[in-house]
């Protein structure tokens, strides 16, 4: 299957989706950093991104009617008029890529696509921009007006929806926002997706269920001791994590979904990873250990024994005390890029390019490899059941 991978970044989405098993026929991302680690791993064979065609370029500027036909439109536009971070500007921000994602759908017409952004979209004093997005990919070719103000083209889309009378192009589109612990990510990871399927393919869809708990993590913690003897780790430090047993953990520990897998833990993703200050880990690359970390009020660090806090990117590179780790003997050390990309589920092969910084930021505005492959693999399963529906059907009047 075919696709189109928009605002790729360091290309944590496209990779996923291309687990999924879709193709990408064009992977456009504006950001050199960005461009230039995909094209060192396309250099160093990495297979995943090999015959990738990077785009480096605004993609307001993109000729889209040149691909010709593709299945699938995926892509994170950026946030930063959305996140608790930026501005807060929305439509009125330069850098709200949204209109080119709802122009890309009209002109391209894919039978699905999949769009992910921050958990800022969703506050409530984005309320009506947030349901302005969803009519507009609902409904990609009822266009805003020259001179036509945003509000203004929500009610005309909005009366559109309420009509029962639609005969343009339009798509059934739903919006989850989905954890990434729950899907097996080591890091707590709020997102919105908006995956939307062409009206008349007729398909039904629903985001797939949760397959992790915190709930089970518990459980290996406190109840049995599993997690700790998997990691062999000693009394002082399950004593110091598991610490009292509040009403809170106890109801946790009797949640319906005890019995999913347990979230996945800092320890669990980088403990097969030497200290980045040892002689080991200059034989590793990405594995570099960068000094001055230390906390600050309401950045606090992650713990070894939970899932990571978000990995962010900031505007200035790493914001000081969320991207790293608090141990339990009271030090600071920031995530190294490769422990970062393990907390954002990209193939240790896979290496990134520019400075520290750099490097940092395309991380912290990734997709989780995983998470992508998750929601594509879903998508996929139901482009590719129809497909047999209809090759099914087409036999069936032959005979």
């Amino acid at each position: 299957m075919k696709s189109l991978e928009l605002f790729a970044g360091g290309g944590g989405l496209a990779m996923g989706t291309e687990l999924a098993g879709f193709k990408p026929m064009a992977v456009v991302e504006w950001d050199k950093w960005s461009c230039d680690t995909i094209r060192h791993n396309q250099a160093l064979g990495f297979p995943l991104v090999e015959k990738w065609k990077v785009h480096q370029m605004d993609a307001r500027e993109f000729d889209y009617a040149s691909l010709g036909h593709v299945d699938l439109i995926s892509g994170g536009p950026p946030c930063q008029p959305f996140s608790l971070g930026g501005k807060h500007k929305a439509y009125d921000d330069a850098r709200d890529m949204f209109p080119t994602a709802v122009r890309a759908v009209r002109e391209l017409k894919p039978i699905a696509f999949i769009f992910e952004n921050v958990k800022g979209l969703t506050r409530a004093s984005f309320a009506n921009y947030f349901q302005y997005i969803q009519l507009q990919l609902s409904f990609p070719e009822i266009t805003i007006r020259s001179g036509e103000g945003w509000t203004d083209h929500l009610e005309r889309l909005e009366r559109e929806r309420t009509s029962g009378n639609v005969e343009d192009l339009h798509y059934n589109v739903v919006t989850r926002l989905l954890n990434a612990a729950d899907h097996g990510i080591p890091q707590v990871r709020e997102r919105v997706f908006f995956v939307g399927f062409r009206s008349d393919s007729g398909l039904r869809w629903s985001f797939p269920k949760a397959t992790h708990s915190f709930s089970s993590l518990l459980k290996h913690q406190i109840e049995t001791g599993a997690y700790w003897n998997e990691h062999q780790v000693g009394r002082a430090e399950r004593e110091h994590h598991n610490g009292r047993l509040t009403p809170r953990l106890k109801k946790a520990l009797s949640a319906e979904d005890v019995n999913l897998l347990p979230w996945r833990t800092l320890r669990d993703a980088i403990h097969d990873l030497p200290d980045p200050r040892s002689k080991a880990a200059a034989r590793l690359y990405d594995h570099s250990f960068q000094p001055g970390a230390k906390p600050y009020p309401g950045h606090t660090g992650s713990v070894l024994d939970l899932p990571a806090k978000t990995l962010k990117a900031g505007d200035h590179g790493v914001p000081g005390g969320e991207n790293m780790i608090a141990m339990y003997d009271g030090t600071y050390r920031y995530f190294t890029v490769r422990e970062s990309a393990r907390l954002q589920t990209f193939p240790d092969g896979y290496m990134f390019h520019g400075s520290w910084t750099e490097t940092m930021r395309q991380l912290g505005n990734a997709v989780p490899v995983r998470l992508a492959q998750v929601v594509g693999s879903s998508v996929a399963m139901q482009l590719l059941a129809a497909e047999e529906q209809r090759l099914k059907k087409g036999v069936l009047r032959r005979a």
